[in-house]
């Protein structure tokens, strides 16, 4: 019998040692592994530790030194804090995969789409759009019709054109054509067609040269054609024409792909001409296609390196959660989605703050806010809330999903506060919430469903300055976040030192 003894005992202990392993490893991970809750998995009935807040902080795969700077300013004194140490849970949300598409082959510096341009046309001009042999033109009743189109590689367009009366009847009408820049009202440039002198007929097109005008990467645009007499205009459905895209380096972006129609536009979206361009510094553009497995190979080199490089930083600090998401900006909400189910499932707490990890935050004044205006309880939002914010159609914070031209009440980005079962919410139903352009609208959006009260404080601020009182305070530097840490714990104000 203590034969057996002796012998159990080391696999005992190992079992033990296995699992206190696995429970410790457990908040920090690696790239590309979501996080168990712990021995949750083994003993269901072992309640994780509470904390009072859980901070979960928004951070891009290569912000080593913006995390760097929190952990030796706020974070820091959080850690020896005598109370809040062990009442406060802190957390960087990072994506588990890095982008596997290098920044110049992508669609846009935002996403991970693939820039796909393959067999582009040089050195000779390009009719945007043609009609099929066998199509006959008909004189419609709409005056004005637009098309919306982006810019993936720079073009010049040279002439703006008209579909012409095939039945004979010639040229009779006064039209007006212009191409406007997304979401400015003033044309770019325009042309007037009249009679009897109409430009020049190319296959079943009347073209007037304009002054050549190019438009840049990720130029998004309109092109309208508006009639100035009381007859209509020979216009077509843009889904009945051939779109000659030039191997790839401008789209047409219709309803049906979520952008909304141009002010202008009556009536079905559609085209009465079309647009005659050349790509421009098509060598260079050959030149980079033909380099792009080279370039793909040393960035795939480079992931590997932040992958070792991020799972190094996660076992250093143990402060980083990884969601299983490609870390871009169109990404970013799917990241939080992501970590309101990490905290569902693998920590107890009353309240959540979340923020970014470019943010001034003074966690002490928060903390003791929260006890003082009681702001533990259920269904609570607290933030510096953006009313009737409008809807952007271009640019870094587009948005192709959500129709109508104003979002929801939203809370600004450099920080708020949600209670637990507001949180609960948002993880239960993670698969089925749809994805905004931004972490902030979306969020406005999906608490639009359940109506959280709100509570305004102006303390949270929504853009880079510097306050008295200030809870948070967004786009910093690690140098400017290391300054301003270092006049508060100087001088007890992070914005100044009276002088003494």
């Amino acid at each position: 019998m203590r034969n057996w003894l002796v012998l159990l005992c080391p696999c005992a202990v190992g079992v033990v040692l296995h699992l206190w392993l696995l429970l410790l490893s457990c908040p920090g991970g690696g790239p590309g592994k979501q996080h168990p809750a712990g021995l949750l998995a083994f003993f269901p009935h072992w309640k994780p530790k509470h904390y009072d807040v859980i901070v979960g902080i928004l951070s891009a795969r290569h912000n080593d030194g913006l995390r760097n700077a929190i952990r030796n300013t706020w974070f820091r004194h959080l850690k020896q804090h005598p109370t809040l140490s062990h009442r406060v849970l802190v957390k960087f949300i990072i994506g588990a995969h890095g982008c596997n598409v290098p920044v110049e082959d992508r669609e846009d510096p935002y996403s991970c789409k693939l820039l796909n341009i393959s067999n582009p046309v040089l050195n000779q001009e390009i009719e945007a759009f043609t009609l099929p042999e066998d199509d006959t033109s008909v004189l419609s009743e709409d005056r004005v019709v637009s098309v919306h189109f982006k810019v993936l590689y720079p073009i010049v367009i040279t002439s703006l054109g008209v579909f012409y009366d095939a039945k004979g009847v010639g040229f009779q009408r006064n039209i007006t054509v212009k191409l406007y820049q997304a979401e400015q009202e003033e044309a770019l440039f325009s042309a007037r067609f009249s009679p009897p002198s109409c430009g020049v007929q190319v296959s079943r097109l009347w073209y007037k040269p304009v002054e050549q005008f190019i438009l840049p990467e990720s130029f998004e645009g309109t092109i309208v054609w508006e009639s100035q007499d009381l007859q209509g205009l020979v216009s077509r459905n843009l889904h009945k024409v051939m779109v000659n895209d030039g191997g790839g380096v401008f789209r047409i972006t219709t309803a049906g792909e979520g952008s909304l129609p141009h002010e202008f536009t009556q009536g079905v979206e559609g085209i009465a001409g079309g647009f005659i361009y050349t790509i421009q510094e098509g060598e260079m553009l050959l030149q980079t296609l033909q380099s792009r497995s080279e370039r793909f190979m040393h960035h795939m080199n480079k992931l590997e390196e932040e992958n070792a490089f991020l799972k190094e930083e996660s076992n250093t600090y143990d402060d980083i959660v990884f969601v299983d998401v490609v870390d871009t900006y169109r990404n970013v909400p799917a990241k939080l989605l992501n970590f309101y189910r990490w905290t569902v499932e693998a920590a107890s707490f009353d309240v959540l703050l979340k923020t970014d990890d470019d943010c001034y935050i003074d966690l002490e004044t928060i903390f003791n806010r929260i006890k003082l205006k009681n702001l533990g309880r259920p269904n609570i939002w607290w933030g510096n809330f953006r009313l009737n914010w409008a809807v952007d159609r271009t640019g870094k914070w587009q948005e192709l999903e959500y129709p109508s031209p104003a979002y929801p009440a939203f809370a600004c980005g450099s920080g708020y506060v949600i209670s637990k079962d507001v949180v609960e919410w948002l993880a239960s139903n993670s698969e089925r919430l749809k994805i905004y352009q931004g972490e902030d609208v979306s969020m406005g959006i999906w608490m639009a469903a359940i109506g959280p009260k709100r509570y305004q404080d102006n303390l949270w601020l929504c853009e880079k300055s510097c306050e008295s009182g200030m809870l948070s305070s967004p786009q910093y530097s690690p140098e400017e976040l290391a300054e301003l840490w270092r006049i508060k714990e100087h001088c007890g104000d992070p914005c100044k030192c009276e002088e003494r």
